[in-house]
This record gives C-alpha cells, structure tokens and sequence, in this order.
C-alpha cells in the first residue's frame, strides 16, 4: 500500500518562475487499486510521479511505501520496489545490451547485487514465456540489441522489465501515448493482465478520459497541483466523460479546456 501525507513541491523558489507543483497532496493507494490520473498540462500528474519515484525529493510531506517512509530515499533505490514507465520508448532500456541482458538487468533489480551475473540460464524460459505474450517474436530476437527493436516492442520489453520482479508499486506516465493504435490497444491489453495477475497496486497517467473511465478501478482528476475528483466504486461504474467534465467544472468553476482531453475520448 501506498500512502501519500500532504505532499508538496515548489520550483524555482524565490525566482519570478516560481510554480507550486503539489499542493499538500494526500492520497492512499490499497494493494489492488489500479488508479487512472486525468489532469490538463500543468496539473501535477508527472511532478507526483516523480516525487513518488524520487526525480527529486519533495518539500514537505511523507512518501510511505508498504510502511516504510521512503520519502529521503535516492531514486536508485526506490527502483527496487517501484516499476516505472514514460511515454517515450527509448526510456527504461539500454539499447546497447540484448533483450535478454536487459530482462536479466530488471530481474536481478530488486536484489542485493543488482549486476550479479547478467544472464541466468534458469531465467531464460521465463523471459520466453513472457515475451511470447505480446505476439510481438520477441522471443525469437533474445540475443538481438534493443536499439534494433521498433518503438512498440521497445514499450513491450519496458512493460516486462518493469513487472518481471513484481514490484511493489507501478507508475505508468502516458507508456502507450506515442505507439500506432494497434500497438497501443495490444500493451494497454497486457499491461491491465500483467497488474491483475500480479496484484501490482498501479498508478497510470492519461489523458484519455474514456480510457480512464474503463481501465482499472479507480481514478482521480488533478489540477493546479491538488486531487480535486476521486471517483470509484458505483459511482464510477455509472460515470460519463460528459458527468465527469460537469463534475470537473464544478470543482474548479471553469470549463474543462485542455484540447488534448477533449480530443481523446
């Protein structure tokens, strides 16, 4: 479980560029939450990722991770526990190694000796196994380097590393926004198999409000830094993309105008 204490976070302090990022955030994240986060530009939907990640440490506030305060801890070491994936693919893998040395890399992550032995026989038909789900034949490229792989099976690969040790935590940053449709709909597909088998309490940034809507069990709309609508439940189930945006400009007292949002339902 994940619980977030008045979180907050302001940039360039003291400047004429100062911006309060997070504004006494408090949010708590159950075991089998798969929480959806909507919020125009500027919400604070990365900036609490990145908090959470440790990008950066937070103002004030406490970052609390299955019990155990991680708030003062280095972002290396928050990567044991907590799997992370961004919009662009050619983040989360090291395009110079081959897949397997890179599923070998995310599998050893959460050990003492993360670099112990790149690659373990033992772990081979798991990679395989795995990999096969994403109809994609990474299966049959193991030995090929990643910086060969297309943008897709670039995110695919990412998905695994970052589930294949079953982290105690998974931050999803928009990880399907730049991939073709088909593409897309087929990581989104495995991504929502991979936390419920697993039971990965998950956290997944978008800006497709229909998509927020229908994956997972929970979701909450950001702006100016705060969480202004935590929906879930029967309320959830029986909600709109019309009943959110009134429900939206409820909470702010101004229509919804992030054209990426409206465009994406």
């Amino acid at each position: 479980m994940l619980e977030i204490r008045n979180l907050c976070k302001t940039f360039a302090k003291g400047t004429v560029n100062e911006h309060a990022a997070l504004r006494s955030v408090s949010l708590t994240v159950a075991d089998d939450d798969f929480i959806t986060i909507l919020g125009s530009n500027g919400a604070g939907k990365s900036t609490l990722f990145g908090a959470i990640a440790g990008t950066f440490y937070a103002d004030e506030g406490e970052i609390i991770l299955d019990g155990r305060d991680i708030s003062n801890l280095p972002e290396h070491k928050r990567a044991r526990v907590i799997g992370t994936l961004f919009q662009d693919p050619m983040k989360g893998t090291a395009p110079g190694m081959t897949i397997e040395e890179n599923l070998s890399l995310a599998c050893n992550q959460s050990s003492r000796f993360p670099l112990a032995r790149a690659v373990q026989k033992r772990d081979l038909a798991k990679f395989r196994e795995n990999l096969a789900r994403f109809e994609m034949g990474l299966e049959d490229r193991m030995k090929m380097k990643v910086g060969l792989l297309s943008g897709g099976q670039r995110q695919a690969l990412t998905l695994l590393m970052a589930t294949i040790a079953k982290p105690h935590l998974l931050l999803l940053d928009e990880h399907t926004a730049a991939l073709d449709p088909a593409t897309a709909e087929k990581v989104m597909g495995i991504t929502v198999k991979i936390v419920k088998e697993q039971r990965i309490p998950t956290m997944m940034i978008t800006h497709n409000m229909g998509q927020a809507l229908s994956v997972g069990n929970r979701t909450i709309m950001m702006d100016a830094g705060q969480v202004i609508l935590d929906i879930s439940g029967q309320e959830r189930q029986m909600m709109t993309v019309p009943k959110l945006m009134t429900m939206y400009s409820g909470a702010r007292g101004k229509e919804l105008d992030n054209d990426r949002m409206l465009l994406s339902q």
